[in-house]
This record gives C-alpha cells, structure tokens and sequence, in this order.
C-alpha cells in the first residue's frame, strides 16, 4: 500500500508515516519505479502499535525500545521504570477520583478538594 493509504487505515497523517520513517519506527517495504513508497501489513501493524503505545503514555524513545525487544528480548529495564510510572499515575488519579467524588457529594469548601489532590 502507498503511504496515504497506510496513513488512512492507521488514521495518521502523512507526515506522521514520515516522522516515524525517518525514526526508523516503520520502513517501506518496497519502492516502485517511480519512486513511492510501499508498506506492507507490517508497517500498519507497527505504526498502529506505535500509536496505541503513545496513547498509553509511552515515550518515542521507549516505544523504539519496546519495538527492539521484540527482536532482542531485554527490556527490563524499560517495563521497570513504566510500571513505576503506571502505578504512581494511577495512585494521583484515584487521589483525584476520591477529590471530585467528595465535591460531588459535598461542593466546594474554602480549598477545593481537586485543588488540594492535584497539589500533594
């Protein structure tokens, strides 16, 4: 597939197909005489997973980790210090539930408790 219909079907944009090339997150598979590049269903597996990954919170540096260890099995390292972020994420935002709960149920006070979650 030509790169406009990759960019379609991971609904990204062109120059988005470009920027993870030129990182060397997803490569064409082929040229034609003409020079256009084609992907095949590889390049749209990995360029949705790049997306998803993104989505979750996962830095370029280590989704091309990520993607790597799939070729060379070592992330410790890598899933190590994400989980610790994941966790810690997860503890401000149940902080923040409970706050919005307690405004929910009893308004706001002289410090918002919203306020107060987001400044711990």
């Amino acid at each position: 597939m030509r790169i406009s219909e990759l960019a379609r079907a991971a609904g990204v944009g062109i120059s988005t197909v470009r920027f993870y090339e030129r990182r060397g997150l997803v490569l064409p598979s082929a040229r034609s005489h003409g020079g256009y590049r084609h992907y095949d269903q590889e390049a749209l597996r990995r360029l949705k997973f790049i997306r998803r990954a993104a989505r979750l919170g996962f830095t370029l540096t280590e989704v091309e980790q990520l993607l790597t260890a799939s070729v060379e099995p070592d992330v410790g390292d890598v899933v190590s210090v994400k989980v610790a972020e994941i966790e810690q994420r997860m503890r401000d935002l149940e902080r923040v539930r409970l706050a919005l709960l307690d405004v929910a149920e009893n308004g706001v006070r002289a410090q918002c408790p919203v306020v107060a979650a987001l400044s711990d």
